[in-house]
């Protein structure tokens, strides 16, 4: 059991509080002004105990501050650098310095939510969840540790905003064909990009040894991907190889713009020999694919455009659901029909129709068509 002695001050009695730690060592807190507080204190301290729910008061006083870099590093271990990127901005520019010099222990419920809100009415949907991501993160490591109780970020209604999902913009076959005739030499990168589904850096990766010209595949294994300023090269997105389909005519192309190539070479490639940097669309930019696009009358769009076009054709060419999965590389074809879903809204009317034909085969309208009209 612990004990409450009291000692003297310039400014008169004070209490302090003695008791012992679940490992035997001895701890202790100075400053009550009553004996019946520091009593009270000694008491949640037992009672905790007791429950197995003990936390030491000492290392509830670690700050937010001094328990990030460990969980960003540990991050950085098993994330891939594009993916890490945006959540070290968020913690360099946005959890450091509003949490960072706070104890986890003072930390409530409502200051989360109340900072969520503010976060909310200034910034996307999306980077406000990943933001609050990182905190909520970084407390559950308090957690862990046995410094606080409970995450006060997990609890309750934060309150997070709804992410909405714009309409993918499509090109059709004669736009995409315009884009490439405005691409320069270019075209043949433009073309494979919006008929396989392809992402930008696994076609930037793209080696002359992955193209399987007597099957008409592209074997896909490696993404090249720029991330602040660097070019990193690493696995697909899903961390899987896949085989990508390729239309006749592009396997053509493909086999004479890479003629008398090692198997090691890119197929694509910068001036310099090395990989292609991410082309930009953005407003003031003046990159050769914004160039295309206005010279083609086409409305403003990204590289990644391209890939949802190659779905969009694929569904037209008759492709299912599992297969368009395969190509582009989704984890499950749930996840394509969640991202294209706009893409078989056809397919409702033609699920409808079928059922009403089969119907009448079978003679159920019938049931209805014997019926005499009732008074």
């Amino acid at each position: 059991m612990g004990s409450v002695r009291p000692y003297t001050t310039v400014k008169g009695k004070r209490y302090e509080v003695r008791y012992k730690k679940p490992d035997g060592s001895h701890g202790g807190k100075r400053g009550f002004q009553r004996k019946r507080d520091a009593e009270l204190w000694l008491a949640e301290i037992e009672s905790s105990r007791a429950k197995g729910a003990y936390i030491d008061p000492q290392a509830a006083k670690v700050t937010v501050g001094s328990l990030g870099p460990a969980w960003l590093e540990a991050k950085r271990a098993m994330m891939k650098p594009s993916s890490f990127a945006p959540i070290e901005t968020a913690w360099r520019l946005r959890v450091e310095p509003t949490w960072g010099r706070w104890e986890v222990a003072a930390i409530r419920h409502t200051d989360v939510r109340a900072w969520v809100a503010k976060l909310s009415s200034e910034i996307g949907a999306t980077v406000t969840i990943r933001t609050f991501g990182v905190l909520a993160s970084v407390l559950d490591d308090a957690v862990f540790d046995g410094r606080i109780s409970s995450n006060p970020a997990r609890v309750g209604r934060i309150g997070l905003p709804k992410k909405t999902r714009g309409r993918h913009g499509y090109l059709t076959h004669d736009e995409v064909l315009r884009l490439a005739q405005h691409s320069g030499d270019r075209a043949l990168l433009v073309l494979l990009l919006s008929y396989t589904g392809i992402r930008w850096g696994e076609a930037t990766a793209l080696r002359v040894g992955d193209i399987d010209a007597a099957k008409g595949r592209l074997h896909i294994h490696a993404n090249a991907v720029e991330v602040q300023g660097k070019i990193h090269v690493g696995t697909t997105k899903s961390h899987k190889g896949r085989l990508v389909p390729v239309p006749a005519f592009l396997v053509e192309e493909l086999l004479a713009a890479t003629a008398g190539r090692s198997r090691d070479a890119l197929v694509f490639s910068a001036p310099d020999g090395g990989y292609m940097r991410r082309t930009r669309a953005s407003d003031g930019s003046k990159s050769w694919f914004k160039t295309a696009l206005t010279k083609a009358e086409l409305q403003p769009m990204t590289v990644h455009d391209l890939r949802h076009t190659a779905a969009s054709l694929a569904v037209q060419s008759g492709a299912n659901v599992k297969t368009i999965q395969r190509m582009l590389g989704h984890t499950s074809a749930a996840m394509t029909l969640d991202v294209y879903s706009d893409l078989f809204e056809d397919d409702l009317d033609a699920v409808s129709a079928a059922l009403d034909r089969a119907a009448a085969k079978a003679g159920v309208r019938a049931l209805f068509d014997s019926k005499a009209p009732t008074a």
